[in-house]
């Protein structure tokens, strides 16, 4: 039983080092978001980090409209970030999951 338990210890920290890894390899990985007509691009990590934010010189005359498409086009690209963000995090933390009956449908 205590070798069990060391083993699992072992894989935990394993499984931390992985998922510290994949946030890191996350910074490198880039979701890009245009708005309607494509005025206004939005490129963000999948750590949801903002890197860049293009703007077409029509919006510039029209501040509510600019605002809209940041608010929509941001959202947009923030909600794709956190799918690809939760989706490898969830791999690389199932992955290091002890094999207990019933575990998968209580993670989903």
């Amino acid at each position: 039983m205590f070798g069990d338990m060391m083993g699992m210890m072992g894989k935990l920290k394993e499984t931390q080092e992985k998922v510290k890894a994949t946030k890191q390899r996350l910074n490198s990985v880039f979701i890009e978001e245009t708005s309607p007509e494509d005025l206004l691009k939005v490129t963000i990590t999948a750590n949801r980090d903002i890197k860049s934010i293009e703007v077409d010189d029509s919006l510039l005359s029209d501040k509510e409209k600019l605002e809209d498409y940041l608010v929509i086009t941001l959202n947009k690209a923030i909600a794709k970030a956190t799918n690809v963000n939760e989706t490898e995090l969830a791999a690389v933390a199932k992955e290091g999951m002890p094999d207990i009956p019933g575990m998968d449908s209580f993670l989903k």
